[in-house]
């Protein structure tokens, strides 16, 4: 259990690294809002503390509340993000020092619990999973904010592997059954759970995600002017918002070029497109003659070993992600080229299913079968029906503690601020 407690030490300072050099700025730019769409960078500090103390601290080792006063001002469900600078939030130099103090005491919490114990939030440390995991979350929330906010820096240009041209543009997923989800990882959120076999007909799905070139062949080629290609509400959506291409996308000259962390350069024909809503993954995807791939293809293709019949944690296997494997963890900030990644093909031979962007998929957030909520309702259940879409995969800003191929994320289908991007698949022909 040492070793146990050793990694999730060295998890937690990480994280707070992460978190810390994110919020390394002048207080005007961590107090302002960027977008009504994100909260002040200052509100998700002492938000991620304020979260570590309830969990840890309070529900977890029993311990008084530190500050229980400021408990409604970091109450994500109360108070909408367009709405939180009107709050009296702590300011950056307090949050420091909130957050810190609350560290020094989860760590203490940490020394003495019993991982072995009955409790289900102390049991393998799942409750320091939540907190390292919900911090990550908030982290690249700030990076989305950054981006938002046109300020330069944060653009780390760290060395990716190059993209490779050739091979196929799909890779067929067989007919058959899969175990989608699970009822064994650790740390694995309850709306992953519990693992239950699903039966797929066979499919294609692209061995790719969808490039920048492809994506501006279907701009230029007026995908954004045909109803044909778009739901209904999606066409409202477009026409409403005005929307033409990717955000942080301008056409100048005869080229397109994009903003990304307040610097404008061309848009990387070889890399996947990022910044797309569903509504534009939806109708890019009918213009090409495809589709969207459902929740579960998406996972069977990622994660499945039909040779093995079982679920691999990664599309490789068991292996944590390394730099030859995938693209996670803000090494770069950008997507790796298209086809750079090889060795972290799934069974099926699909690649770059695990970093990146996050990819849509057709399917509405809904809990798998058995579902129970723990450790909070507010995590998964209250989000579940006909109104957030399904993302999978992790981006180039998610760490590799929040990624998995059994990992849900969801947003609203209007949302382009997030690095989302897609792949499409195809039902295969019955022959």
């Amino acid at each position: 259990m040492n070793d146990i407690k050793e990694r999730i030490a060295a998890e937690l300072i990480a994280v707070r690294d992460r978190s810390l050099a994110y919020t390394d700025a002048e207080d005007d730019l961590l107090v302002r809002q960027h977008s009504p769409l994100m909260s002040p960078l200052v509100w998700d500090l002492a938000h991620i503390g304020n979260y570590e103390e309830l969990w840890v601290l309070r529900e977890a080792a029993g311990i008084t509340p530190l500050r229980p006063e400021i408990d409604d001002l970091y109450d994500a469900f109360k108070h909408p993000r367009k709405d939180r600078p009107s709050l009296p939030i702590l300011g950056p130099a307090e949050a420091r020092r909130y957050i810190e103090g609350v560290r020094g005491r989860v760590l203490d919490v940490l020394d003495a619990i019993d991982l072995e114990s009955r409790s289900p939030l102390h049991r393998d440390g799942f409750v320091f999973g939540l907190v390292i995991q919900h911090e990550h979350q908030h982290d690249e929330t700030m990076l989305a904010t950054w981006q938002l906010s046109g300020q330069p820096g944060l653009v780390r240009d760290g060395a990716l592997p190059p993209g490779r041209t050739g091979g196929p543009d799909e890779v067929l997923v067989p007919a058959g059954p899969f175990r989608m989800g699970t009822s064994t990882l650790a740390w694995a959120y309850d709306n992953e759970r519990p693992a239950y076999q699903v039966e797929l007909p066979a499919y294609w799905i692209d061995r790719l995600p969808v490039g920048n070139a492809a994506y501006a062949a279907f701009v230029d080629e007026g995908g954004y002017d045909d109803p044909r290609w778009w739901t209904a509400e999606g066409w409202a959506w477009r026409a409403r918002r005005g929307v033409s291409a990717p955000l942080f996308w301008a056409r100048d000259g005869g080229a397109w070029w994009r903003t990304r962390f307040g610097r404008t350069e061309p848009v990387p024909m070889d890399e996947p497109v990022q910044h797309v809503s569903w509504y534009e993954a939806d109708a890019y995807a009918h213009w090409a003659g495809k589709r969207l791939p459902t929740e579960a293809e998406w996972e069977k293709a990622c994660g499945w070993d039909p040779e093995a019949g079982r679920a691999r944690r990664y599309p490789w296997g068991e292996q944590e992600p390394t730099r030859d494997l995938a693209n996670l963890g803000h090494r770069a900030a950008r997507p790796a080229p298209l086809g750079a990644y090889p060795a972290g093909a799934s069974a099926y031979g699909a690649e770059q299913m695990i970093g990146d962007v996050w990819e849509w998929t057709s399917s509405w957030f809904q809990p798998y079968p058995g579902f129970r909520s723990f450790p909070y309702r507010e995590y998964s259940e209250v989000f579940f029906g006909q109104e957030y879409r399904v993302l999978r995969g992790g981006s180039w800003a998610a760490d590799p503690a929040a990624v998995r191929t059994t990992f849900r994320n969801w947003d609203y289908p209007i949302r382009r601020q997030i690095f989302t991007g897609f792949r499409c698949a195809r039902t295969a022909e019955l022959t």
